[in-house]
């Protein structure tokens, strides 16, 4: 009977610790120089992660975690970005032509020579965002709606009007 005891609470011990939330802790991965076209990022908590010189056109990062990363001269083309936390990330020269920022969280990050060519910055959060006065004068003419997650505007973010 203790063997079958024992055997019983293994098995539950093991089950526990395949459904921990091991998943939901930060992975902190070097992507540098990668060709990671059409990935899917969706919803990972990447949290200080390297995407450098990266290659993600039409990638999906929506709802992922990704503060403190580095996107430095990355190609974010046509990539799902809806909702990502990339704030006081290293974003500059980046390209996001197409790309889909909507509701996205931008916060202190740093965005200098960066891209936005027919961008959806939709709800998006740029707060103490670093750009050059081009960019902020460019997104203004886009920027609409309330980040759902911190609650701000988008042009209130930006320091349009």
């Amino acid at each position: 009977m203790s063997y079958l005891r024992l055997a019983i609470t293994a098995i539950f011990a093991i089950a526990c610790l395949l459904v921990s939330p091991m998943n939901a802790q930060a992975e902190t991965l070097s992507f540098s120089h990668a060709q990671l076209k059409g990935r899917d990022f969706s919803g990972r908590v990447l949290a200080g992660s390297g995407f450098a010189n990266a290659n993600m056109e039409g990638a999906n990062f929506e709802n992922a975690d990704l503060r403190g990363s580095v996107f430095s001269a990355s190609i974010l083309r046509n990539a799902k970005l809806q909702g990502a936390d990339f704030s006081g990330g290293l974003l500059d020269q980046a390209d996001f032509a197409k790309a889909d920022l909507s509701n996205a969280v931008l916060v202190e990050t740093i965005l200098l020579r960066s891209t936005f060519d027919f961008v959806n910055i939709d709800g998006a959060d740029f707060t103490d965002a670093i750009m050059d006065g081009g960019q902020r004068k460019w997104l203004c003419t886009k920027a609409k709606g309330i980040n759902s997650k911190t609650g701000v505007s988008t042009r209130e973010s930006l320091e349009c009007d």
